[in-house]
């Protein structure tokens, strides 16, 4: 690009769009364009949106008349998940000029060459199952963390989840590319990279055969130099195996710290929910990791009011999680989703009762983290305390990530120490 145009852009929803957001924003310098807040006026403003819950749909919205009060010259483009599952319901949006689908995500730049505010809405979508290709991605905001995104998709069919509607099939990037990122990232002084992927644990499929497996990537990932430290995120239970398990707890560089969804603590909902196991495998992997990492923090992702959830039902996900050894609770409220199966359920919960569940695993989760750092006292983790100077304070997270905050010392940022918990 011969003119310096500015861009500015937002992400909705989780760690893999937060890294893909990255990325392109990387593209988009690399083609001439000056990178803006997204609160300060720019030419054009990109909106990588998430569609999970109703609430992204209407914040998407949301932004969208922000920008035009900020702006009403620049040109508007909304891609993700959002942008896959209902692009023309995005294009009839006051102020939207580009929506651009799961495949044309990464075709961004090309696109807006082509494009001139003032010409007609333009979609660019596929049917999803068109969507082959592995686009890698990873974030880069400070030195100090990185999500590195190794794979995208899902091949399960949650009845609840319109994830594998809107990025397609499981596929994966291959260990050796990988390995050549995490070098990378690792080298430009990172100290700790999140591994992300919409389905992180089916790790491997590549070009719709399974190659390698999500274990094989950790082993070769943990004999790497130039990184420091390593974090899973979202792992299925069914999908977390014993090996990996070991190597967590053998390893110096993985650290203890899992994040295994739940949903429900019923096996009845479970299987309404079309998930791939019972509460007895989930309970099996909380004890193995317990077992062998007695400090190892554990999170847990659960819906509360899904369609047909009774008091008793909820009161077994309850008493299952409250039994249960772990540290903290992500508590989502069920909302229906479009071309969904549990659309089909037709016990459904009246929102007050969802809110008054999510409010309850709400409070128990943070007794279960009040406990879990109750049990940290007087013991000895390596924290990595962050870039940012908050008000004069310093933050950072241990190895099995309780939070810690302490008054701004230059010479700890990017920097593990060794904290006394009290």
């Amino acid at each position: 690009m011969s003119n310096n145009k500015t861009i500015a852009l937002h992400t909705l929803g989780c760690k893999l769009n937060f890294s893909e957001t990255s990325t392109l924003g990387r593209m988009l310098e690399k083609d001439g364009y000056i990178k803006k807040d997204f609160d300060d006026v720019a030419d054009v403003y990109v909106i990588n949106t998430c569609s999970v819950t109703e609430n992204a749909d209407k914040e998407c919205r949301q932004l969208v008349r922000r920008i035009q009060k900020q702006n009403s010259e620049a040109l508007v483009v909304i891609t993700g998940c959002y942008a896959q599952l209902k692009p023309k319901e995005i294009a009839e949006i006051p102020g939207v000029d580009l929506v651009l689908g799961a495949a044309e995500k990464f075709n961004l730049t090309e696109h807006l060459r082509n494009f001139t505010k003032g010409d007609p809405s333009k979609v660019c979508s596929c049917d999803i199952d068109e969507v082959s290709d592995f686009n890698a991605a990873f974030s880069v905001t400070d030195r100090t963390r990185t999500f590195l995104k190794v794979q995208d998709g899902c091949d399960y069919s949650c009845s609840f989840c319109t994830i594998p509607m809107a990025r397609g099939k499981s596929r994966s990037n291959t260990i050796e590319n990988v390995i050549k990122q995490a070098r990378e990232i690792g080298s430009q002084g990172v100290q700790e990279i999140v591994l992300t992927g919409v389905n992180l644990g089916d790790f491997g499929i590549i070009e719709g055969e399974r190659k390698e497996t999500f274990h094989d990537l950790c082993v070769e990932l943990d004999k790497i130099q130039e990184v420091k430290r390593y974090r899973i995120s979202s792992i299925e239970p069914n999908l977390l195996t014993k090996e990996t398990i070991e190597l967590v707890a053998n390893s110096k560089k993985f650290m203890p710290h899992f994040h295994i969804p739940l949903q429900s603590g019923s096996n009845k909902l479970l299987g309404t929910m079309r998930r791939r196991y019972k509460r007895e495998l989930y309970a099996e992997r909380v004890h193995l990791i317990k077992e062998l990492m007695p400090d190892c923090c554990i999170g847990v992702d659960v819906i509360v009011g899904f369609p047909s959830e009774d008091d008793a039902e909820f009161k077994e996900t309850f008493d299952f999680l409250h039994a249960l050894n772990i540290s903290y609770l992500h508590v989502f409220t069920y909302s229906e989703r479009p071309n969904t199966k549990a659309l089909e359920i037709k016990e459904v919960i009246p929102i007050h009762i969802r809110n008054e569940r999510n409010k309850i695993l709400r409070n128990l989760s943070y007794q279960k983290m009040q406990y879990f750092t109750a049990s940290q006292l007087g013991k000895t983790r390596k924290v990595l305390f962050e870039q940012e100077n908050k008000n004069g304070m310093i933050e950072g997270y241990t190895d099995n990530y309780i939070r810690i905050s302490t008054p701004f010392k230059e010479e700890w940022v990017n920097k593990q120490v060794d904290w006394l918990i009290r």
